[in-house]
């Protein structure tokens, strides 16, 4: 039978990722990664089958969907082709979110738009229970993922466009969070190759500017806040000034600020609904 440790350096070597090599190996033998050491040798097909996954990972696909799990704060999830995969940097503005939601007393309402996987949400419901919580995600992989992923979570979750969604809720919530698509098309070239081949577009590009989806959040963040309440959506680094101007232009937002995420670049928007429009 092959050797843990040898299996393990073929895939390192292969991959050029000591952390995907182990990850690939785990899941293939069915166990956390941090139990791996426990095993001295495994069994041929194993070894096949993680071959396999290395090979696959090799020709770009992401990890996330060879695992069909991602990980994303405190909290685990289901994901598949079709299903964009939750980043590191997103986990910044949640944090930001979350800290806002544990100022507020009793029952907090909580908006995520384009939910995606439900990352957002179930990170959400898990750091600061007792919220009500609703999504929305229009593709329909992405919210069979989501429902997946908030089963249990009490999150109102429905299938379909933002920019109509929740009307009931207008003027009542207290916090809109969103991690729209936001490349712009013009940079479709510039997008790692694994990335552009692999996840869904309608999660990654938002018109040649990247900025149509954006534009739909800040008018719909406007509609459902209470006065007060507060926004925060993610944007591509580049896109700092445009969005933060995007949010002023509105007029019915103030303290319209912009944020760095793990890396100290420049990473989401936040503001608060004002109590009357501008102007």
């Amino acid at each position: 039978m092959p050797s843990v440790s040898t299996l393990l350096a073929d895939g390192t070597r292969r991959l050029g990722s000591a952390a995907e090599a182990r990850t690939l190996l785990a899941h293939s033998v069915g166990v956390e990664v941090s139990r791996l050491a426990l095993f001295g040798e495994v069994p041929a097909e194993v070894a096949d089958g993680y071959g396999a996954l290395v090979e696959r990972r090799a020709s770009g696909e992401p990890v996330q969907y060879l695992t069909g799990r991602a990980w994303f704060r405190t909290v685990g999830l289901d994901v598949a082709p079709g299903v964009f995969i939750p980043r590191p940097e997103t986990e910044v503005m949640t944090g930001w979110a979350i800290d806002r939601l544990r100022e507020l007393d009793g029952e907090p309402v909580v908006v995520e738009l384009c939910a995606g996987s439900g990352a957002i949400s179930a990170a959400i419901a898990a750091e600061r229970p007792g919220c009500r919580q609703y999504a929305v995600e229009l593709g329909a992989d992405a919210a069979r993922a989501a429902e997946r992923n908030l089963a249990g979570t009490g999150v109102a979750l429905v299938e379909g466009d933002m920019a109509d969604a929740f009307t009931e809720l207008d003027g009542t919530v207290d916090l809109v969070i969103a991690n729209p698509p936001y490349i712009p098309l013009a940079a479709w070239e510039g997008v790692a190759l694994d990335v552009r081949t692999h996840e869904p577009e309608l999660a990654l590009f938002s018109g040649f500017d990247g900025l149509d989806a954006l534009k739909v959040v800040a008018r719909v963040a406007a509609r459902l806040l209470r006065p007060g309440g507060s926004v925060c959506a993610e944007h591509a680094e580049v896109q700092s000034q445009e969005v933060v101007d995007l949010f002023a232009r509105t007029g019915a937002f103030t303290q319209v600020r912009d944020n760095v995420d793990y890396n100290d670049r420049p990473r989401y928007v936040t503001a608060v609904r004002a109590a009357k429009l501008a102007g």
